[in-house]
């Protein structure tokens, strides 16, 4: 799934694009791509569009006429830049929007369509779509840690709550809570104020690192590698390496079909977490600590 990093390199590559052009013609092949249907999609076209934005994980195209055109792409949703009057792509293909330069596509991967655009009128109706999370830069620590101890949830969970936090996903939480050396599977409500404000921080390094990378990495072009993994990731997506701070091998837990990485040296004291599946199927043979 698009995290913040990559919404904002979107944004980046978006606003010299679209920003101040008028929207030409719009096609949506994929009918379950369309939430609202009042005002119909169709109403987009004359319109310019006056800037674009971010609502936690949501890119928006905001239009004059007080439209918002929301758009989330969820886990396998992608937009690409084409040629004008580009063709939608046949099976990943979701729909067009198009301009005298160019046509904005979106894709999806998969056979499951949770892709989704909302087409609405006013602040308000705009308001209303936004789940409620905080960008972590915008607050304080202590903000922050109040935020973080309102629910007893594991800091995993927590951390990738759209209503709690804004933009954020399994990926980089993985590598947030590496930052900070704590465990993903710790509970919020056992942190204490250092770890906490130490959370913070590294929610704020990695998110800014990883947003200018991800920006610097595309330069004038246009986002064509969209992904949840990438070489210089500390732990995610790197089960079974080794660590490049501790050399301890990089572990995994999967829960509904969604994985979380971590280096047990460095964040949970050698200790290896339960696997809800595999640990219980190994029972005594599940390896508690990194240590033969």
């Amino acid at each position: 799934m698009p995290e913040l990093p990559e919404i904002e390199a979107y944004l980046a590559a978006l606003e010299p694009r679209i920003v101040d052009r008028t929207v030409t013609g719009v096609l949506v092949k994929s009918v379950s791509l369309l939430r609202t249907f009042d005002p119909i999609i169709d109403d987009v076209v004359g319109r310019r569009v006056t800037g674009v934005s971010r609502m936690g994980k949501r890119i928006v195209l905001h239009l004059d006429g007080d439209r918002h055109l929301v758009i989330h792409l969820r886990v396998a949703g992608r937009l690409r830049w084409a040629a004008p009057a580009a063709r939608i792509p046949g099976k990943m293909g979701l729909a067009a929007l198009y301009f005298e330069h160019g046509t904005l596509l979106v894709t999806e991967a998969g056979s499951k369509r949770r892709a989704s655009w909302h087409l609405v009128v006013g602040a308000e109706a705009l308001a209303a779509l936004d789940p409620g999370g905080v960008e972590v830069d915008r607050i304080d620590a202590a903000a922050f840690t109040r935020r973080l101890r309102a629910e007893r949830h594991t800091l995993k969970r927590t951390l990738t709550d759209p209503k709690v936090f804004a933009g954020i996903g399994g990926a980089f939480a993985d590598e947030i809570l590496f930052a900070a050396r704590l465990s993903p599977t710790q509970m919020t409500t056992n942190l204490d104020d250092e770890q906490a404000a130490r959370l913070h921080r590294a929610a704020i390094d990695v998110l800014a690192h990883w947003t200018a990378l991800r920006i610097a990495e595309t330069r004038d072009g246009f986002p064509s590698k969209v992904t949840a993994f990438h070489p210089d990731m500390a732990v995610h997506g790197r089960f079974g390496e080794p660590c490049r701070t501790c050399g301890a091998p990089i572990q995994r837990i999967v829960h509904g079909g969604r994985e979380t990485n971590y280096c047990p040296g460095c964040q949970t004291g050698g200790r290896i977490l339960a696997d809800r599946a595999l640990s219980r199927l190994l029972k005594d043979d599940w390896p508690r600590t990194i240590d033969p």
